[in-house]
């Protein structure tokens, strides 16, 4: 209980001192970080606070382009508004660990098997580690459901921010929509499909990006249908969202689908069946809209691997934004549910965040997010 009481107290107080103090002038990073190799070739770093408390919060970190060298993205140790993550954890007492992985793309098998290999060489050499967290954001949040559910003997507690945790397939699937639809509206405008992506939209993404957003800004109507029919959130309130949104999606379209595709061994986008609606000709749609069939390996292969239970032994705590156009809050819903029919409910909890944007949460909102984890391990062991 005193350790509870402590572990409280020094969540709240640094709470409270967020609001009152400018993010960056209290919040900087550790001095005492060190990198090293894990035996999968990922590359890990190790950040110790000068007063350690015995827990270690490992980062999973988000989807990273495949065709970039391996190694950890410096950009996502960073939140929106600017307050570094191995500053703020160290600046709670707790120890910070993030590993690369090792692969780049659709790593979520590798991530899994990395995260927890890091916790083994971090306790190899701080034997007496006492509670281990485990938080991550977009495709490390998928991360770190699938590692909680199946490695609750690893991890005390998790949190994950924006991740795809509800079903992957429907993920997958909204990914593929947009881009087909993108073309139905705007034939001609980029190349590749939810099939395969030829290398010249990667090499030359950025003219590919200048004519996506010319056309859409030239056509607004056309793109005002696009997002109906697709149901990608934007901000109501600002224009620019529009573009965020288009390009966004259309990214990971052209930057992800052939890796997925090698990953997979096939592709998992499917509209078959598929019937939209929102455009101001829904049966022209239909009609004329490229379909897809999913190859067979790809769905076995996501379902044994990319889709999550439910089954939790351990508190888990998701953040998502309601507007999230890349991984759409409904993910939310869906794994509440599974939750709900595992007899876990009591384990998790969601704390929706009321604005657009994809992983865009305010340094307070993680801190508050990440006190309910504690608070919620340590009563669990009592």
């Amino acid at each position: 209980m005193k350790r509870f009481i402590n572990v409280l107290l020094s969540v709240i107080s640094l709470i409270i001192g967020l609001t009152a103090i400018p993010l960056m002038a209290q919040i900087e990073l550790a001095d005492g970080c060190t990198n090293g190799t894990q035996s999968s070739g990922a590359i890990y770093r190790i950040c110790m606070p000068q007063e350690w408390n015995h827990d270690l919060v490992v980062f999973a970190h988000g989807y990273v382009s495949p065709y970039e060298p391996v190694g950890i993205p410096e950009d996502q140790l960073v939140l929106p508004d600017g307050t570094s993550v191995p500053g703020i954890v160290n600046s709670l007492g707790y120890a910070f660990a993030v590993t690369s992985y090792s692969k780049n793309g659709l790593a979520v098998k590798e991530g899994i098997s990395d995260v927890v290999d890091l916790v083994t060489i971090f306790k190899s050499d701080h034997p007496l580690t006492d509670k281990v967290y485990l938080v991550g954001a977009s495709e490390g949040g998928l991360i770190t459901t699938l590692a909680t559910e199946t490695h609750p003997d690893v991890f005390s507690g998790a949190m994950a921010i924006c991740g795809p945790i509800g079903n992957f397939c429907k993920q997958v699937n909204y990914w593929g929509d947009f881009k087909v639809v993108f073309d139905y509206f705007f034939p001609g405008v980029l190349p590749g499909t939810p099939a395969g992506v030829p290398d010249d939209v990667v090499s030359n993404w950025e003219t590919y990006q200048k004519a996506i957003v010319s056309a859409i800004l030239k056509r607004p109507h056309a793109t005002e249908q696009l997002l109906r029919v697709t149901r990608a959130p934007i901000d109501p309130n600002d224009s620019d969202s529009v573009i965020e949104t288009v390009l966004g999606i259309l990214w990971y379209n052209s930057f992800a689908t052939n890796d997925a595709i090698n990953e997979l061994n096939g592709s998992p986008y499917d509209n078959k069946g598929r019937i939209y609606t929102g455009s101001d000709n829904d049966f022209r749609l239909n009609l004329l809209v490229k379909r897809f069939k999913a190859d067979k390996a790809a769905l076995v292969n996501i379902a044994a691997g990319y889709q999550t239970s439910g089954n939790l032994s351990v508190p888990l705590v998701t953040v998502h934004n309601t507007g999230d156009p890349i991984v759409p809050y409904w993910h939310e819903p869906i794994y509440r549910l599974k939750v709900f029919s595992s007899g876990a409910s009591l384990l998790h909890n969601n704390i929706p965040l009321f604005r657009y944007g994809h992983c865009n949460a305010k340094a307070s909102e993680v801190l508050a997010a990440f006190a309910i984890m504690v608070i919620k391990a340590e009563l669990w062991d009592l």
